[in-house]
């Protein structure tokens, strides 16, 4: 810098007369102003200009520090702004109302509200009350902002345009009922800003977004939104959008586009506002008309245009014509803006993995120059959505920065995939890191909990969500209710269903399929009854759920309605899964001639889940041929499946042929298939107990063994008679017994029968289908010991109580 631009920069360097200060001090203040003016790339010579005021000795008035504060404040170098504060023997309004603003735009209203309260009364004014109710509503504390607002008005003072458009935005963060929107509306009209057209706009939007609640009328408070929007003497961009916005998020579509047809000029943001409304309802064919009428118009369409219709195409799996907008984006933007690329590029990412296409998506991911956080959660959802759950990790242990949406991601994909232990251990590494759980962050855990059966740490979580305020979330509600149930505590989920405030297809689903899975059919198909009755359309899942409660209540004609009417009344075709469910159904039933017809008459090639609910309903009536084709049909298609074997070997055992046993043995071995083993496990004081069969390794094994022989002496005293023919071994009848009492839902049941409290009910879960003489053991032990004994095996529950079971021998 040359002298004359120095010397024209800054003052004398000593400073002594009265003029010379005073000429000082405006030309500090002009400068520090023209900084102010010209925005963040002159904060760093406005703090030059500081450093020359601290050499030259000079010492600035509170004018040129409050500017200083300001300036500090916006270059967020808090810790310095607060310092120069400090310095000032008595800081004015001006002082503190910046710190105040800078405080809140940095999430910080404990400090602003520190500011707030040492501000004294006689020198706060309207725009420092403001300050502070801002600070409330830009950190979503609603509550706060409403408080502070009447002690405004308490205190005398005059509210302005200003305040009531910060006390409106905070009152839409917390209104839920019709007569909060009013009480406020009443206040904003006697004070004379009822037509200002900001004020207007923020009371609009408070109607809008109380119509969301539940507790709530939508279309009386719609209809309040829209007379405040048709009187406005003057509209702007903010009024058409909030109120086009709100009918597309209330599901108004119709409303919406009569408001949209209605403008003079057609905003991109109300365009969007529109798309985005299509895309919701699933209209891909309006999607595609708005998208062309802005084409055709000359409306140039902008990042959130493109996000949206890409959208629509991934939702829809329409790939193709996914691949064509992506073809015209990059055909007819030339020069695209980081934030424009990275926005579609995101969406892009979620297209492609929707569509299969996992490596593109991997490909656009990487070529990515700067990524943002939506993109590493679009790919990290994409890994989790498709069960690579260990790449997921990779990604997620990669991302620098991560949000409550990455961390609820990576839980729900790590419980959902079976590995609940380490979801749960990554939910508490989230709070240890300060984070908040949302709800759905606990639904992750909670059903991680189901995974594992751990009833205590899910009563745990529940309690959580109850103090936390979540108890009324959808999310956590559908996944207690599915944790309550695999668990085994039926009357808890349905509790928790009858308590929740709204419900959806997918609560529906999760009770429909609890009462299914312990037993209770003629109640899950009583409840599928009233979800239709409250309008609530079933979907796929509600039918596997109805298809599967059938199926183990024995209700053949009842089942096969319910699969008829997937397609003649509700358009819904049957998949693999529903044709699955069918063929058990029969064949439990013994119905297996039907059932082969129907598979005959599959209008597909059948899955090996059809194969094996055939071999299953061989192997439990004894159709050998017929078993033996299903089988042979498995070994093609899943030869590393050691179920298949298992069934097979099992019929064979049952009818003596010895032989075939060893045959199918061999054949195991050859193809290298081991058979899973047995394992069973409960929970005792927060721990869990893991029972082999044989098992030499648990602890207390040993006492296990002794009680359980004088158990089974007093079980045969009843009318126990151990079923030899569950043992697929050729071997003597007393090593067969033996054989039988080492099974490990046996050795679980007997350990919490010496460990649980006397008549605390036994919950036991197992990771294959219980076996026919452990099933007849465990009633008779519920009677011999007085105990109510549940047990989850890979199938279903049973409830054994007084020598009988809920299943009534129907398994």
């Amino acid at each position: 810098m040359n002298n004359a631009a120095s010397k024209s920069l800054y003052p004398a360097q000593h400073l002594r007369r009265a003029a010379d200060l005073s000429s000082a001090a405006n030309n500090y203040a002009a400068k520090l102003q023209l900084c102010c003016q010209r925005g963040p790339s002159q904060y760093t010579p406005a703090l030059c200009i500081h450093a020359h005021m601290i050499v030259s000795g000079f010492t600035p008035r509170a004018h040129i520090l409050n500017r200083l504060i300001d300036i500090y404040c916006k270059s967020s170098n808090f810790t310095y702004a607060k310092k120069l504060f400090d310095e000032i023997p008595e800081p004015d309004v001006v002082a503190r109302t910046t710190l105040i603003a800078a405080y809140s735009s940095s999430r910080n209203p404990k400090l602003a509200r520190e500011i707030f309260d040492k501000t004294p009364l006689r020198i706060r004014d309207t725009v420092c009350y403001n300050s502070m109710i801002t600070c409330y509503s830009h950190n979503n504390d609603g509550h706060a902002a409403i408080q502070l607002f009447k002690e405004m008005r308490q205190m005398s003072f005059k509210p302005d345009n200003f305040t009531y458009t910060s006390v409106l935005a905070a009152l839409a963060l917390i209104a839920d009922r019709e007569r909060h929107c009013h009480q406020l509306h009443c206040v904003v009209v006697k004070s004379g800003t009822g037509l200002v057209t900001s004020v207007v706009n923020a009371l609009i939007s408070v109607y809008v977004k109380c119509a969301f609640s539940p507790l709530a009328s939508s279309s009386s408070l719609m209809a309040s939104a829209r007379k405040l929007f048709d009187v406005m003497p003057e509209k702007d961009e903010l009024s058409w959008t909030t109120i086009i916005t709100g009918y597309v998020k209330n599901e108004d579509l119709d409303s919406a586009k009569e408001v949209f047809d209605g403008m003079d000029e057609k905003l991109v943001v109300a365009w969007n506002a529109m798309i985005s409304g299509y895309v919701q309802k699933g209209l891909v064919f309006k999607v595609f008309e708005m998208f062309r009428s802005m084409h055709s118009l000359g409306i140039k369409h902008d990042d959130f245009t493109y996000t949206n219709v890409l959208s629509a195409c991934a939702d829809a799996g329409l790939f193709l014509h996914g691949k064509q907008v992506h073809a015209y984006i990059l055909r007819t933007e030339a020069k695209p803006a980081w934030a424009f690329m990275v926005s579609v590029n995101n969406a892009l990412i979620t297209l492609y993995w929707k569509c299969g296409e996992l490596e593109q998506a991997r490909s656009i991911f990487d070529s990515i120059s700067i990524k943002d956080l939506i993109s590493w959660n679009a790919i990290l959802s994409a890994y989790v959505s498709k069960g690579k759950i260990h790449e997921a990790k990779s990604i997620f242990d990669e991302m620098s920065e991560k949000n409550m949406l990455s961390w609820t991601v990576m839980i729900s994909g790590l419980a959902q995939h079976g590995s609940g232990e380490e979801a749960l251990k990554l939910f508490s590494k989230m709070k240890s890191n300060g984070l908040e759980p949302c709800d759905y962050a606990f639904s992750g855990a909670i059903t991680s909990c189901a995974v594992l059966a751990s009833l205590e740490q899910g009563r745990q979580l529940h309690g959580q969500l109850i103090r936390l305020g979540f108890d009324s979330s959808l999310s956590a509600g559908n996944a207690l209710i599915t944790m309550y149930a695999r668990c085994g505590v039926l009357d808890a989920a349905y509790s928790v269903f009858l308590t929740m405030p709204c419900l959806d297809s997918v609560s529906w689903n999760a009770m429909i399929a609890a009462l299914g899975q312990h037993g209770h059919g003629n109640q899950a198909l009583q409840l599928y009854e009233e979800m239709l009755e409250e309008r609530i359309l079933p979907d796929r899942i509600t039918f596997l759920t109805v298809l599967s409660a059938c199926s183990h209540a024995g209700l053949v004609e009842q089942g096969k309605q319910h699969f008829n009417s997937m397609n003649e009344i509700y358009g819904i075709s049957p998949g693999e899964d529903h044709y699955a469910r069918l063929i058990d159904l029969l064949c439990r039933a013994g119905k297996l001639t039907e059932a082969e017809n129907v598979i005959r008459n599959i209008p597909f090639e059948p899955g090996a889940s059809i194969w094996e609910a055939l071999l299953s309903g061989c192997r439990l009536h004894g159709n050998m041929d017929l078993g033996v084709e299903a089988a042979e049909r498995l070994f093609e298609m899943t030869p590393q499946n050691d179920g298949s074997y298992i069934l097979l070997a099992n019929m064979f055992a049952t009818a003596g042929r010895w032989d075939n046993v060893a045959t199918v043995r061999k054949f195991m071995r050859g193809r290298g298939v081991k058979k899973e083993p047995g394992c069973s496990w409960l929970e005792v004081e927060n721990k869990v107990h893991v029972f082999l069969v044989d098992d030499t390794v648990h602890p207390e094994v040993q006492a296990v063994y002794s009680y359980m022989a004088e158990l089974v002496l007093r079980l045969r005293k009843l009318g126990y008679i151990p079923d030899t023919k569950y043992i697929l071994h050729d071997m003597e009848s007393e090593q067969k017994e033996y054989a039988l009492s080492t099974h490990s839902e046996k050795l679980a049941v007997v350990y919490g029968l010496l460990k649980l409290p006397k008549g605390a009910t036994i919950r036991i879960f197992k990771n294959l289908r219980i076996c026919g003489d452990c099933h007849n053991a465990v009633k008779f032990m519920s009677k011999a010991e007085g105990r109510e004994i549940i047990v989850r095996d890979v199938k279903r529950f049973h409830h054994f109580k007084d020598g009988e079971c809920s299943c009534g021998n129907y398994w």
